[in-house]
């Protein structure tokens, strides 16, 4: 799966629903954000319509938009014609025939009391059973399919403290409004810096390592690689077949509408820079590697016999042009380097094979990690993906690509997604928020893994399938990975309790 281009937000009118889009909210899948912002004190939700109203509404017009099928107005146009009339037929079986199935988007009225809520747990708990009520609550608006006859978004405001926050306020964003990247853009703009509002927010460089100015035969040998990592990777995609059952993947239709439980852990932004510069590679060299350590750990604790199973991860990969975040006024533009909408895609990761994790050198993980994904990376593979799901949709509808979509998550174990927030803290409303992170839900999968950077620490979370993964077991492991990573870096070890 590739990025999409050239579907750019038109200001007034019906607007065009980009491919991406319309396979995230289709006959076969309901993909959405859940983002939830943590607050320092008890939230007042008093502010929220003017916030909504003044602030959120006019970001882009999708938030005040329903989705509507092409194929109405086609039969209004059918109507029209005349029984007689060959030419309108003829010019309405080529419209039927290159519109089926098409979406756009349509500017409707908003009642913001219909997209706000409040939920109300019994009083007098505790802390922890107020932690609980809400996780229990994300599980809930996780499984609730979005109105198609409102504009696809909703807050949720959690007046009750948990164990990270004094409150919560959940952002529930369909995916067919736009990727992370636009999302996020779109919600910083209603956001401030704690320490100085008029100042904007600065996020860390996603430039890591030194520009190199390669001379013609490494230009060549660079070519070189790429053709044979393209042919490679592309070829793999086309034949790969579909994972194993496992502790991490049920395999069983139907997963994506099944509960699911977030749960989250923090690293520490400096820890994981000691181990970037141990290994030579990069913060997402080293998550990703411990999250592959991680899993193997809880795949043996969870499974009686030692066997290593073929599993997949679909690691998202950014393909727009500038990698930090831009001003609204930059995404609105049609021609912008960075236009409003989704625009990734996935490279497909084979995880490591480890019959007993306990006797391998942890490090050995991220540079595992960083070959791998690094010969990804140095292929066009991603592209040819997004050329042959394009010719699908163009040949046969957006729903048959959605299909195919469908069926590559449905195939695959996991997904790992991240993005970078700011090194300040942010107030919503003069509220400060404490911590915050995003979870993907609706995909045909049973384990979901998203990072996001805030203030100097990684707040990475886990969307499983409950009842079948061990969710506190998992982070417990997730952890090990982590500590046994940072021994190793230290020049120590560390072994499995």
């Amino acid at each position: 799966m590739s990025a999409e281009e050239g579907w750019s937000v038109r200001q007034g009118g019906d607007e065009p629903v980009s491919p991406t889009g319309q396979y995230f909210n289709s006959s076969v899948m309901s993909v959405f954000v859940l983002s939830a912002f943590e607050s320092e004190v008890p939230i007042d939700d008093s502010p929220t319509m003017d916030v909504l109203r003044n602030l959120l509404l006019p970001v882009n017009s999708r938030f005040s938009s329903i989705m509507i099928e092409m194929d109405e107005q086609l039969k209004v146009f059918s109507r029209s014609c005349s029984v007689h009339d060959t030419v309108c037929k003829l010019s309405l079986d080529i419209q039927v025939e290159h519109k089926k199935g098409e979406k756009k988007w349509r500017r409707v009225a908003v009642n913001l009391e219909d997209h706000v809520n409040v939920p109300v747990f019994p009083s007098g708990l505790s802390v922890e059973d107020y932690h609980r009520c809400t996780q229990e609550y994300l599980t809930k608006i996780g499984m609730e399919k979005m109105r198609q006859d409102r504009p696809l978004w909703e807050i949720h405001i959690i007046k009750f403290p948990t164990l990270t926050g004094e409150g919560t306020l959940v952002f529930k964003l369909h995916h067919a409004l736009g990727d992370g990247f636009t999302l996020y853009s779109a919600l910083f703009s209603c956001l401030k810096r704690a320490d100085d509002p008029s100042l904007p927010f600065t996020f860390p460089s996603s430039l890591e390592g030194n520009e190199r100015n390669p001379n013609l035969w490494q230009r060549a040998a660079h070519s070189l690689r790429v053709g044979i990592n393209t042919a490679r990777e592309f070829g793999w995609t086309l034949i790969k077949g579909e994972d194993d059952r496992s502790p991490v993947r049920s395999g069983d239709p139907g997963v994506e509408f099944r509960p699911v439980v977030i749960s989250s852990l923090i690293f520490p932004l400096d820890e994981l820079r000691k181990i970037k510069i141990k290994v030579g590679g990069t913060i997402n060299d080293v998550i990703t590697g411990i999250i592959f350590l991680g899993l193997q750990l809880y795949v043996q604790k969870e499974n009686d016999r030692r066997v290593a199973f073929n599993s997949t991860a679909l690691v998202l990969l950014n393909t727009r042009v500038v990698k930090s975040y831009q001003s609204l006024e930059e995404i609105m533009k049609p021609d912008g380097k960075s236009p409003w909408g989704n625009q990734f895609g996935f490279l497909h990761v084979s995880l490591p094979k480890s019959y007993d994790p306990e006797r391998v050198k942890p490090l050995d993980f991220v540079l595992q990690a960083k070959k791998t994904i690094g010969r990804k990376k140095n292929s066009l593979a991603v592209f040819l993906n997004g050329m042959l799901l394009e010719t699908i949709r163009k040949l046969k509808g957006p729903e048959v690509a959605a299909k195919y979509v469908h069926g590559t998550l449905r195939d695959t174990t996991l997904t790992i997604s991240n993005m970078v927030g700011p090194l300040e803290k942010l107030e919503i409303a003069g509220q400060k928020c404490k911590s915050y992170y995003f979870m993907v839900v609706g995909v045909p999968q049973s384990l979901t893994i998203t990072m996001l950077s805030y203030m100097g620490k990684l707040r990475v979370a886990f969307g499983t399938e409950k009842d079948f993964i061990d969710e506190q077991r998992l982070v417990s492991c997730m952890e090990k990975a982590f500590d046994m990573m940072s021994a190793e870096a230290r020049g120590g070890h560390s072994k499995m309790k």
